[in-house]
């Protein structure tokens, strides 16, 4: 046996699952009745097998060298076990290469690019999306505020526990930046009243929601445009903002910018939400060991993720006072375990929805995306922060808790977790 095939075969049998490899020679190595299956079609797709790179063995399944026969949650253990370390651990950088990072964050992130790249994530095929997300089409984290919710309903928690930490009011103007397929949005209007704007980046998104918001009668007070947030009119200020699952395609050079744009959009006194990935790591902008330039090249060109540390301090570059902070890391894991059995159960249905070589490229991705991802957060790899913020006091006053009617926060947490 060759030393790459002996390699591999002892990787093999420290597996906490059972696995069985096709080498490219036809040669097979582990039992018959494993619980996970590759076929390695090619010597370069067995060398990033034996040496753990995670996100090139994602690559070649996507790209036909290598073929995956397993339930995801085995696969998931499989690949974890193949890591030679953490892929935290594995993107450290050095400072030079923080410079050129940090270079080509300020060159991708332009308002033209941004709209391209999140052009080709979402408008992928809402049918597809709409195979396995919950009737809300809500993409983002959901809450499960009693363990035994199924997605549907901790989508909807998810949706009324921004709503209560925002303290939304009935008549209050309240924006939605990167809207998605309107959850948010028409939640906070039809649940509490408001004025609700939203705005996407995706022509789909935008068409879906607007349909909706005709559907229900909502046109007087609800819209949907088709609009970056820089472009936002700051003359008009809302009493209440929220962004989530958005600020990830902002770019880490481009945060306090982002920040201070949501300041000048807030009105004096109001409440902004903050909700989105953020970095197991203090330093990494993605996870290592391919992982990160996986994601990169087949689902969100463009993402870059931050520390909360980082979060909390460009939040304060740009003039905003962080008042409460809540990390939803099991949360977003068990979203997307809902999410990838979802998809695993109506694979036939998204072959027919993406029948072209790109979207059958794009389902393999997916597959690896949503199923990785869980393990990511289950990992502490990744986190989801929600950020409650505000603008920061211009002056000292004595009034903050008699709740004063100018100011939105009540600086305590019983309303947004008591009862309604």
């Amino acid at each position: 046996m060759n030393p790459l095939a002996s390699l591999v075969e002892k990787k093999l049998a420290a597996m906490p699952v059972t696995v069985r490899l096709q080498m490219p020679d036809g040669q097979w190595l582990g039992p018959k009745d494993a619980r996970v299956e590759f076929v390695a079609k090619t010597t370069g797709a067995l060398k990033n097998l034996a040496a753990g790179d995670i996100g090139k063995v994602g690559e070649d399944y996507v790209e036909g060298r290598v073929e995956i026969n397993s339930p995801m949650r085995d696969l998931m253990a499989a690949a974890n076990a193949l890591l030679p370390n953490s892929p935290v651990e594995a993107a450290q950088q050095g400072a030079f290469s923080a410079i050129i990072k940090r270079l080509m964050s300020v060159w991708r992130h332009s308002i033209e690019r941004d709209a391209k790249q999140i052009e080709f994530h979402y408008d992928l095929s809402d049918d597809f999306y709409g195979l396995w997300l919950d009737p809300l089409r809500v993409y983002s984290c959901a809450y499960f505020a009693t363990p035994d919710m199924n997605l549907a309903q901790a989508q909807e928690a998810k949706l009324d526990h921004i709503c209560r930490k925002l303290r939304l009011q009935a008549g209050e103007r309240f924006v939605d930046i990167g809207a998605g397929w309107g959850g948010l949005l028409l939640w906070a209007a039809e649940h509490y009243g408001v004025d609700a704007t939203g705005i996407t980046l995706s022509k789909n998104q935008h068409a879906y929601v607007n349909q909706l918001i005709e559907q229900k009668g909502l046109s007087g007070r609800v819209r949907m445009h088709l609009l970056d947030y820089r472009k936002l009119d700051t003359e008009k200020p809302f009493d209440k903002i929220a962004s989530v699952g958005m600020f990830e395609h902002v770019g880490r050079a481009q945060l306090d910018t982002y920040f201070t744009r949501l300041r000048h959009l807030l009105a004096p006194g109001g409440l902004v939400m903050n909700h989105g990935i953020t970095a197991g790591g203090v330093d990494n902008a993605q996870l290592g060991h391919g992982m990160g330039d996986f994601i990169e090249k087949y689902i969100f060109p463009g993402g870059e993720l931050t520390h909360i540390g980082h979060v909390m301090t460009h939040m304060a570059n740009g003039g905003l006072e962080a008042l409460d902070v809540e990390n939803l890391r099991p949360h977003y894991a068990r979203t997307l375990w809902a999410w990838s059995d979802g998809l695993e159960a109506k694979l036939d249905q998204a072959q027919k929805i993406l029948s072209d070589g790109r979207g059958q490229r794009a389902l393999r991705a997916y597959r690896l995306y949503l199923a990785g991802c869980a393990a990511g957060f289950e990992n502490g790899w990744i986190a989801l922060h929600q950020v409650l913020g505000s603008h920061l006091p211009q002056s000292g006053r004595m009034d903050e808790l008699d709740h004063p009617t100018d100011l939105a926060y009540l600086w305590r947490r019983d309303y947004m977790y008591g009862a309604k």
